[in-house]
């Protein structure tokens, strides 16, 4: 858990950053994000589920714990050029993390449990990780992003399936991994589109 002087320091480090960074997010991300929010995304899902029949629901197991050090700094490192906060962040991603019994644990991975700037850079890392590759790699494709998890909408399940195969190889490039459980390709069953498939609902 972040002390007084961490959030205080963390705090003054997202005022700087956020107006620097999040212009640049793709307006499919939604979660963690100054004037959006889960209503925007559902409208937006809800609009797109009308013109696309099949939807790839997604959600990535523990995000916040397992973002890679080297690929989240370097992504910081093209939009901040101001060593004190990069020190900072670094110092923050390596803290190491105290159990209970007062053992101390190394981190080579993850963001700062309840920190005030984990948001904006996981946002950070899931631009490049997957919005933007999503963006240039699967065009045909309509997506949106809330924070850890969401929805991809395809033309049919051939390219759904297909789809659930590239996302599930990107995020383990990226040392992410796709949780099983909440993971699925879903039909957009309507009063119009009533064939009969396993999964006809997502959230």
């Amino acid at each position: 858990i972040p002390t007084v002087a961490d959030r205080v320091a963390q705090t003054a480090v997202k005022l700087l950053l956020e107006p620097k960074i999040d212009p640049l997010f793709h307006p499919n991300s939604y979660r963690y994000r100054p004037g959006r929010s889960a209503h925007d995304a559902i409208a937006i899902v809800r609009r797109r589920s009308w013109d696309y029949d099949w939807v790839v629901e997604f959600d990535i197991k523990g995000l916040f714990d397992n973002i890679d050090h080297d690929l989240l700094m370097r992504a910081l490192k093209k939009h901040c050029e101001i060593p004190w906060i990069l020190l900072y962040v670094q110092r923050w991603l390596k803290a190491p993390m105290q159990h209970i019994n007062g053992h101390l644990l190394e981190r080579n991975r993850g963001t700062p449990q309840g920190g005030v700037v984990s948001p904006l850079l996981a946002n950070l890392f899931m631009h490049y990780a997957f919005d933007m590759w999503i963006t240039k790699h699967l065009q045909s494709v309509r997506f949106c992003r809330y924070a850890d998890d969401g929805v991809i909408h395809c033309r049919s399940l051939s390219q759904a399936k297909l789809v659930l195969q590239k996302i599930d190889a990107r995020f383990r490039k990226c040392g992410l991994e796709l949780h099983p459980d909440k993971t699925k390709i879903v039909y957009c069953q309507d009063i119009n589109r009533r064939k009969a498939y396993p999964d006809v609902q997502f959230t």
